[in-house]
């Protein structure tokens, strides 16, 4: 694996009419090809908080937002793999049998994923394809091909089936998509989001946002692939997985807290540790 140096964090300024609970899911898993060196979390005003692994494994920071304005800031240095993402073109899809247990809750419908209502179209569209890596290629080209991104095209409460009629959505929305017709087909497939630097990326840039991706369960592995960009990517920083977007919202809160600012970074850095102190 070839390193690469890369800062990330994200900044959430907040407004609550009363004290709220909220939990934040913004640092980077332990468990992908990168390494976090260094991170810095900031809360102002300052609030106890504590951390805690959810059913999925993802690490979560829960707090009570205090009433009134509050601005919470992350900062992170993580080794990431510089390297495209991995490819395995004879990657096989398992029978339904040899999926492992732990794999087998994403072959299910979720709230975004209704696997069991796209069957038809997921069978019309990709059934008499060779099974296999090619296969899952095959739906991320087709989701590539028939959504047009857009800020503002959907909304939280967005399925796959909204944006399979209406043509239009963000990367989950590629992602939901994807996720729900390799579910119909019985390929084990999750929801993954994170930071992805604009890394060989040829300018303008779009203003820099958490981005989401799924993973596929092939050949004994979990794969990365990505509707969104559909070419591979480097430097790649997942932060959480789960059955769908629901499962892993980088901001949860319970109660009428509004979100008036976020702001995502994740860039290729050479700055030492000493970068965040």
């Amino acid at each position: 694996m070839t390193s690469m140096r890369v800062k990330v964090g994200a900044d959430f300024t907040m407004t609550s009419p009363a004290e709220t609970a909220a939990v934040f899911m913004i640092r980077p898993d332990a468990f992908g090809p990168h390494m976090t060196v260094a991170e810095r979390w900031e809360m102002e005003p300052a609030v106890p908080f504590h951390d805690y692994a959810d059913l999925y494994g993802n690490v979560c920071r829960r707090l009570i937002l205090p009433a009134g304005s509050c601005v919470l800031r992350y900062d992170a240095l993580v080794d990431a793999d510089g390297d495209l993402d991995p490819y395995e073109p004879y990657a096989i899809e398992h029978p339904t049998n040899d999926i492992p247990d732990d794999a087998l809750v994403y072959t299910l419908p979720s709230r975004f994923c209704l696997s069991d209502v796209i069957f038809p179209r997921a069978m019309e569209l990709f059934g008499g394809l060779a099974p296999g890596w090619s296969r899952v290629q095959a739906i991320c080209d087709y989701v590539h091909g028939h959504l047009t991104f857009g800020y503002g095209s959907s909304s939280a409460i967005t399925t796959a089936l909204d944006v399979l009629d209406s043509g239009a959505g963000v990367c989950r929305d590629y992602a939901h998509l994807a996720i729900t017709f390799c579910r119909a087909l019985n390929i084990p497939a999750r929801y993954a989001f994170g930071y992805m630097p604009d890394i060989d990326v040829p300018p303008p840039y779009a203003p820099m946002d958490f981005c989401a991706w799924f993973e596929a369960y092939l050949g004994g592995r979990w794969w990365i692939f990505d509707a969104r960009n559909n070419v591979r990517r480097r430097a790649r920083i997942t932060i959480a997985r789960g059955r769908d977007a629901l499962d892993v919202a980088m901001l949860t809160t319970y109660g009428a807290t509004q979100l008036d600012e976020m702001i995502v970074r994740a860039d290729q850095t050479d700055d030492h540790v000493r970068a965040l102190v």
